[in-house]
C-alpha cells in the first residue's frame, strides 16, 4: 500500500494509539450516528462502507441494525480491535485495509458510506469525497461526521489548526461546512442538511493522552490556550471546571446523496 507522507503519519498514530479508541472512548457514545441515521433512507439490508472507522462504533451500530458493514481503517490494529469487538457483541462484520482517498470497491456498490471524526487527517479530502460519490448507488447516501470551524472565521480555523497540529501531528485540517459542501456538490452530491453542534470535550489532560502528545508539544497548546483571542475563547468556549481546561468542539454533521439518473 502506497502511501503519502500525511497517510503514512496517521496510519502510524492510530497503530501506535489503537488501544484508546475502544471502551470508554467518547466515540463509543453514537448518539450522534442514531440522529443522523433517522435522517437518511435506508432500505432494510444495506450494504455500508464505514471509512476510517478507528474503534469501529459507527459500523458496529449499523451492523447491528442488520445491516452488512465493512469497516476500513489505515491502521491493521484498529481494525484487530474493532473486529474483536464485533465478535464480543455477536456482530457479522467485515475488515479491510486501505486509505479513505482510493477506495478499491467497484462503482455503485455502497448504499451508504460513513465517515465520523477522522477526515481532519486525510490527505485529499476531495479524493475522499470524490471516491464516495463513486462507490455509492445512485440515491445512495454519504454521512460525513468530524469537528469543523464556522464558516468565515479564519482566526478561529487558524488557531485550532495550530492547536491540533501540536497536540497531535497526523491531524491535517479540519474544514467549514462551506468546504464541505463545496467538495460534495463537486463530486455529484447533494447536500440533504450540514449542520454544526457544540460538543463538550473531556478535559485538555484526556485528549493529551489520546494522542500521546509529547511534553514539549503539550507546552506548545497550553500557549495557544492562554493566549487565544476572546474570538478564540468565545468560538470554543474555553473555560476551566476544577482547574482543567475544557472546551466545545463545533462538530458538523453533513448528510448528502447521490442523484439519481432522470
Amino acid at each position: 500500500m502506497d502511501l503519502d507522507p500525511i497517510q503514512q503519519a496517521a496510519q502510524e498514530q492510530f497503530a501506535r494509539q489503537s488501544s484508546q479508541y475502544g471502551r470508554g472512548h467518547i466515540l463509543e457514545d453514537v448518539a450522534d450516528v442514531r440522529a443522523a441515521l433517522s435522517q437518511i433512507p435506508l432500505p432494510a439490508h444495506a450494504t455500508v462502507l464505514d471509512v476510517a472507522t478507528g474503534g469501529g462504533h459507527t459500523g458496529l451500530l449499523l451492523a447491528s441494525l442488520g445491516h452488512d458493514v465493512i469497516l476500513a481503517d489505515l491502521a491493521q490494529p484498529m481494525l484487530d480491535r474493532a473486529a474483536r469487538l464485533a465478535a464480543e457483541r455477536g456482530l457479522a462484520v467485515t475488515t479491510r485495509q486501505h486509505a479513505a482517498e482510493t477506495l478499491p470497491y467497484p462503482d455503485e456498490h455502497f448504499d451508504l458510506v460513513t465517515c465520523r471524526v477522522a477526515a481532519h487527517h486525510f490527505s485529499s479530502p476531495e479524493s475522499f469525497v470524490r471516491e464516495s460519490a463513486r462507490v455509492l448507488r445512485p440515491g445512495g447516501c454519504f454521512l460525513l461526521i468530524d469537528g469543523s470551524v464556522p464558516d468565515d472565521q479564519p482566526e478561529a480555523e487558524a488557531w485550532i489548526h495550530a492547536l491540533e497540529k501540536w497536540r497531535d501531528p497526523s491531524h491535517h485540517r479540519f474544514l467549514t461546512p462551506r468546504a464541505w459542501r463545496v467538495l460534495c456538490g463537486r463530486a455529484g452530491l447533494a447536500v440533504q442538511s450540514a449542520e454544526l453542534q457544540p460538543l463538550k470535550q473531556p478535559n485538555l489532560d484526556w485528549y493529551f493522552a489520546a494522542a500521546a502528545t509529547p511534553p514539549e508539544n503539550r507546552r506548545e497548546v497550553l500557549k495557544l490556550i492562554e493566549t487565544a483571542s476572546a474570538q478564540v475563547r468565545a468560538a470554543f468556549r474555553l473555560a476551566e471546571e476544577d482547574g482543567k481546561i475544557t472546551w466545545w468542539w463545533p462538530r458538523l454533521t453533513l448528510i448528502a446523496q447521490k442523484s439519481r439518473p432522470t
